[in-house]
């Protein structure tokens, strides 16, 4: 399950974490949002115990935002050992999700 996350728990969980981790930076108004969360719902159950999904509401963490250069949402940030290693941005399908993740999975294994 994903959850929301805020800045001042993003080192500890995302940052720090030699998990893989993705972030979605959204809005709860946008259309293309509210579309991939529901995508993103159905990896972070697929995905449970494998990969860490967390949200970021950009208007509420402006900041986050910021700092990673979201300038179109949804983003996605997919982050290994304190490092964006891959991300997606706008209407992702499912199965590019898929692919990402399993090249990312496969890529922290080496």
């Amino acid at each position: 399950m994903n959850k929301a996350i805020r800045k001042k728990d993003f080192r500890t969980h995302v940052v720090d974490s030699v998990t893989l981790s993705l972030v979605q930076f959204k809005t709860e108004w946008n259309g293309a949002c509210q579309i991939v969360s529901m995508i993103y719902d159905d990896l972070a159950k697929a995905y449970k115990g494998t990969a860490n999904f967390f949200t970021v509401d950009v208007e509420e963490e402006t900041h986050l935002g910021k700092e990673y250069g979201i300038n179109e949402i949804p983003t996605i940030l997919f982050f290994k050992s304190g490092k964006v290693i891959d991300h997606a941005t706008g209407l992702i399908p499912k199965n590019v999700l898929i692919s990402k993740i399993e090249n990312a999975l496969s890529a922290s294994k080496n």
